[in-house]
């Protein structure tokens, strides 16, 4: 079979996120997306929720790559038994327009002053204008970073000189300032993002407009000055184990199920990450819990794959599954993504190997996304499943 060249096939763009109060659709129910604050759960909270997608969903839960969590298969008419439950917990905000800005991510590890960062973050929110319903805040100001892969628009980081730095995502250095100076530099930002909004194009995202903030006599900077300090070091995401903190445990494609979230709840506090793991904070054994990810050699760790067919509407096959199947043939060191349309929500980034969901098969695609071109034959399952060295040859 020689290579055609084929187009990703066409996909729909939402523009928003569910939240618990503004559920999504999807092809198993409702999606309640739970945003806990500054990415904790206390006991009771992650017990609470356990209950509530078990009594109103199909029990089960995925971890976002916004340290999220999702409540899937809500039936329609049990959504406002859900959000009573929710709200009792303190997980439910004023309104959708409070809980549609509150997109803070914060490092897993991080300690009581970084904490008082991301509440600073927390609080200014009400001040600032109108934003894309993606546009979102890291706080990573821990003694390293680790949410650099992670999508944010206005980064909280130290640099290497100790101090707060505020940073644009887009630029390599940002603006040093205190925890009393925070909101106003993140105003500052903000004021001068929503400014380039509606002339030359309409952008979604901090980083495609970054090059114009600093443009020559913008007066939304004059109290800033340039950009003058860079951030300090960053680290790859973690892997599963111990740390200071806890036990950062795994899940395969960042989905579980309300008994295991039960059952993780009764050995502590919880802190999700972005990274399909959360950390169970006060371990100094790794939990031995069916379901769980421990050890990061294995295979699952190498495959990416989203909810697919059927229970996204837009998906086009089954991922998971087929992913599973074919975690053991991806090569150490190396990430394979199964999507199930061109749209590519599980990993928007690069992937050695991506394989695609069409009609006819899966469209693969060598070091590029969902959304890019394929230049290779189009493939069936079947015959993936059949070969497991046609996937090791891909890499």
């Amino acid at each position: 079979m020689s290579p055609v060249a084929a187009a990703p096939p066409a996909f729909a763009v939402r523009g928003w996120c569910p939240g618990a109060l503004r559920p999504m659709m999807s092809g198993d129910g409702l999606v309640v997306r739970v945003k806990p604050r500054l990415g904790r759960l206390t006991q009771d909270q992650a017990m609470g929720i356990a209950r509530a997608a078990l009594a109103h969903g199909s029990g089960v839960l995925d971890l976002t790559s916004r340290a999220n969590l999702q409540i899937r298969g809500v039936r329609a008419d049990a959504h406002p038994a859900l959000i009573a439950e929710l709200d009792m917990l303190g997980l439910v905000d004023a309104s959708e327009a409070v809980e549609a800005r509150r997109n803070i991510t914060v490092t897993p590890f991080a300690d009581e002053a970084v904490l008082r960062a991301a509440q600073v973050v927390e609080n200014v929110l009400p001040i600032l204008p109108p934003l894309p319903g993606k546009f979102g805040f890291a706080v990573d100001c821990a003694a390293q970073r680790v949410l650099t892969d992670v999508s944010a628009d206005i980064r909280v980081e130290s640099s290497d000189c100790g101090t707060l730095l505020v940073r644009a995502d887009g630029m390599e250095k940002g603006w040093p300032t205190d925890e009393a100076r925070l909101p106003d530099v993140i105003a500052i930002l903000v004021k001068g993002f929503v400014a380039l909004r509606g002339k030359e194009h309409d952008p979604g995202r901090i980083a495609q407009v970054s090059w114009a903030l600093l443009c020559d006599g913008n007066p939304l900077f004059a109290d800033l000055g340039s950009p003058s300090l860079a951030p300090g070091p960053a680290a790859q995401a973690p892997d599963p184990g111990l740390s200071l903190q806890g036990a950062l445990v795994g899940f395969a494609f960042g989905q579980t199920d309300t008994a295991t979230l039960a059952a993780l709840a009764t050995l502590g506090p919880i802190r999700l990450t972005p990274w399909r793991m959360v950390l169970v904070e006060g371990l100094t054994r790794m939990p031995d819990l069916p379901g769980l990810i421990t050890d990061a050699a294995d295979p699952l760790r190498r495959v990416v794959a989203c909810t697919g067919a059927p229970g996204c509407p837009q998906g086009l096959a089954p991922t998971r599954p087929f992913a599973r199947a074919l975690a053991a043939a991806v090569p150490a060191g190396k990430s394979l993504h199964v999507s199930g349309c061109a749209k590519g929500c599980a990993h928007p980034g690069v992937a050695e190997v991506t394989l695609v969901a069409s009609a006819d098969g899966f469209h693969v695609i060598s070091n590029g996304t969902a959304r890019n071109a394929s230049t290779l034959p189009v493939l069936t399952a079947q015959t993936f499943s059949n070969d497991h060295n046609l996937i090791r040859g891909l890499f």
